[in-house]
């Protein structure tokens, strides 16, 4: 398991004048975000909104016959991947050998590695770390035979006889890794079949560079996709390319996650399929794309509500310098801007123990490295002062996270109840 994480000067926000602790000691110093115990800015994960998410998706997945591998890249929180797992996950998703070996760290047995897996430190680490862990099994993407004559040189030149558990890859043309055509991905499986380093487990793809927020338009693209990749599945298995065991196929971003679920459920092959969600944003959501896509999730599904914002980032309004304009102590080094600005969600005046939500005409027009530039009605009759707590809500959660080592947990009441640290 994961050495404990240790909080400390060092650690962006946390108090310079508190001793350390462990995430778990945090909630002993009895602080509260809205009484100043912590600087500005400050990342913070609403416990109650965390909880919901992570059981709801893992009650989708139940619902609809599919296993559940979360993205561990979202978060990289040792902390929200053993929560995940314990919550019945069946194992994790992750990038890179170096983000598996965090998620193993933290009790993950079952891994896909949604990615091509190639050079040798890389196979060097994943086959060190099938030795240290017998019980772990991990599974990595092929889309080439290039990619493929790279892994067997590799075994050639260490006399490795261990066979990598892999999934071939289906690409959509202009977006990134994986086959484009049937001819393709066939001569690759075959290839797969024979090689002495690789097994051939089943097929991947990744569907969410196809959505574009437009039903009609995302289940036309995703469902020609499901087709292409169930195509080469039916004849890998005719074929008998698949190695021994269930077949294993596999997709899902956090976007539209509810239209590859047919493909995850596909049936009349000659052995029984595993189908694996590797949904990873719902952990936290978002205020902004994944929560644009989640309403027509919500509309296709007959949902009435699901996942909830659970990330926010607490800024200070440090200057007001003209009408109209609050500068507020959060930017680039801070929170998420590569998808579209920040959005203000709750206001606490200063010293105001509660929030409200934040008036409506508010919006986040510009960053700096550290520096939100807030736009507000000056002849309106809500406008921020200095000392006032504006909470930011953002969109695409990973790339706020990647931005601390560590973030508070809070309560309803906005209690400081514990830390998740992040190991990216």
């Amino acid at each position: 398991m994961t050495e404990p994480f240790l909080l400390d000067h060092r650690c962006k926000s946390y108090p310079l004048t508190a001793p350390p602790c462990t995430p778990d000691d945090i909630a002993r110093h009895g602080w509260n975000l809205l009484a100043d115990d912590l600087a500005y800015p400050l990342a913070v994960v609403r416990s109650s909104a965390l909880a919901h998410n992570i059981a709801w998706m893992q009650a989708y997945a139940a619902r609809k016959g599919v296993a559940l591998a979360p993205h561990g890249k979202t978060t990289m929180s040792p902390e929200l991947f053993a929560r995940q797992l314990a919550a019945g996950a069946w194992g994790l998703t992750l990038a890179t050998v170096y983000q598996l070996a965090v998620g193993v760290e933290a009790g993950a047995r079952r891994a896909i590695i949604a990615n091509q897996v190639l050079c040798d430190a890389d196979l060097d680490g994943l086959h060190t770390l099938l030795q240290r862990h017998p019980d772990l099994r991990v599974w990595f993407l092929v889309d080439s035979l290039a990619q493929l004559a790279c892994i067997e040189d590799w075994a050639a030149r260490r006399g490795n006889t261990r066979r990598f558990d892999t999934l071939l890859e289906i690409g959509i043309p202009g977006q990134r890794t994986g086959c484009r055509t049937l001819e393709d991905a066939m001569a690759l499986a075959q290839a797969m079949a024979r090689s002495t380093a690789v097994r051939l487990c089943g097929i991947e793809c990744y569907e969410g560079g196809v959505a574009r927020c437009d039903s009609a338009h995302d289940a036309r693209e995703v469902t020609a996709l499901v087709r292409r990749v169930t195509e080469v599945a039916r004849q890998c298995d005719t074929q008998g390319l698949f190695a021994d065991g269930e077949i294993l196929l596999t997709a899902g971003g956090s976007a539209v996650f509810d239209l590859v679920v047919p493909l995850l459920r596909t049936q009349g092959l000659s052995r029984s399929v595993l189908g694996v969600l590797r949904s990873g944003c719902y952990i936290t959501h978002d205020h902004g794309n994944y929560q644009r896509f989640l309403v027509q999730v919500e509309q296709r599904e007959g949902l009435d509500a699901s996942l909830r914002p659970a990330l926010e980032v607490w800024t200070l309004v440090q200057s007001v310098p003209e009408p109209g304009l609050a500068l507020l102590t959060g930017g680039r080094r801070d929170l998420s801007y590569d998808l579209e600005m920040p959005v203000p969600v709750r206001w606490a005046p200063r010293g105001a123990r509660s929030a409200v939500d934040a008036p409506a005409g508010w919006a986040v027009q510009a960053l700096n490295d550290q520096h939100a530039y807030l736009r507000f009605d000056a002849d309106g009759a809500a406008a921020p002062a200095v000392g006032d707590r504006i909470a930011l809500g953002i969109s695409h959660p990973c790339t706020t996270f990647d931005k601390w080592r560590w973030l508070a947990v809070v309560d309803d009441d906005w209690a400081v109840t514990g830390a998740l640290s992040t190991r990216f």
